[in-house]
């Protein structure tokens, strides 16, 4: 297959016209749209369906990625807005921890017109419940994990239609909440039309690295030393955060991360207005170990209290880094072997 890359709009949503372009340029071999919904842009897009139908029209699938199914379980669904295939991811929606890539497991569900060329598998009786005609198995166990599906399970049928429909509002809410609170301080990149965000927005943290020579990674480690960890950082625009609260955490928790975020912005001010060094500052040098601040010697320009304590809810709220700053890259890019040697696993 080959992926043509369709052109967004202004404001983050696809662009139609080159959309129905490429759709049409391409009719004869048209095999699928890969769509997100809502958009990893953190906007719905208003004319999903009218995009779904395009594709439909030359003779295309739609695949809908089930990464932000958050935002839509009981309000909306990938059948609604037309998709015909979609997998729903267990991490984050379904109370399965979201990271380290996630769990890789999660059903995938078809419209009925491709229900028989799902996979089967010999475990299963194909004459009940499961009509395909596929026939070959692509994994050793018919559903996957099932340590990992019980929790899903159980949070499903704990929570019902109506608590899981209530859960989506509250994802919405908290990120339309973060970004009413945080809009006089950083540029939210993309809204909708009506100036509101799905279930996660990005803050556009570029402009800083004219201004005051802060970048993405230096708010990233400052916000370790205010108790959080960062956000996704510069994905999917780079030297942005997105940030995606989901329904988990609690009003008094949302307030604590906007006001360390706002503390922040106040700190890049410092450095504009030249009342802080660009290269010695409480951002650059984050995240800030107790070795640090507990040491005979302190060298920076600034206050320890700054440094580890720069609100009042940290003095109940902390959380200590084990290490200062680190270089992300190095580890990346230099392969060390920590093993002992080889000798020491032989026995005498």
């Amino acid at each position: 297959m080959e992926v043509v890359v369709v052109k967004c709009d202004e404001n983050g949503n696809i662009a139609l016209d080159d959309l129905e372009y490429q759709a049409q340029k391409y009719a004869d071999r048209l095999a699928a749209l890969m769509v997100t919904y809502p958009s990893t842009h953190g906007v719905f897009e208003e004319r999903i369906k009218d995009i779904c139908a395009i594709i439909h029209r030359f003779g295309g699938q739609v695949y809908m990625d089930g990464a932000n199914m958050n935002a839509q379980v009981g309000l909306t669904s990938p059948a609604n807005i037309g998709a015909d295939v979609c997998h729903l991811n267990l991490h984050k929606t379904f109370a399965i921890p979201h990271g380290g890539g996630g769990p890789g497991v999660g059903p995938i569900c078809v419209a009925a017109h491709l229900a028989p060329h799902l996979p089967s598998h010999p475990f299963l009786n194909a004459s009940s419940a499961h009509p395909t005609t596929a026939g070959h198995a692509i994994s050793g166990a018919p559903y996957g994990s099932a340590s990992i599906l019980l929790v899903s399970y159980a949070y499903t049928q704990l929570l019902g239609s109506e608590g899981m429909t209530q859960a989506t509002r509250i994802a919405i809410l908290n990120a339309n909440y973060i970004k009413s609170r945080l809009k006089d301080h950083y540029p939210v990149l993309y809204s909708g039309e009506k100036g509101r965000v799905a279930h996660e927005l990005i803050i556009d943290l570029r402009p800083f690295k004219t201004t005051a020579a802060i970048e993405a990674e230096d708010i990233a480690k400052r916000l370790m030393d205010y108790g959080f960890h960062a956000p996704t950082v510069s994905f999917p625009v780079a030297g942005t955060l997105m940030i995606e609260p989901t329904e988990s955490e609690s009003k008094a928790e949302l307030d604590r991360f906007c006001e360390a975020m706002i503390a922040i912005r106040h700190e890049i001010r410092d450095i504009e207005l030249g009342l802080a060094d660009d290269k010695n500052n409480v951002l650059k040098n984050a995240p800030h170990p107790v070795y640090d601040l507990c040491a005979d010697d302190w060298d920076y320009p600034y206050t320890r209290q700054k440094a580890g304590f720069a609100l009042p809810y940290l003095y109940q709220y902390k959380f200590w880094v084990p290490v200062a700053r680190i270089n992300n890259t190095y580890g990346d890019r230099n392969l060390m072997c920590t093993c002992p040697p080889i000798e020491s696993y032989q026995s005498s």
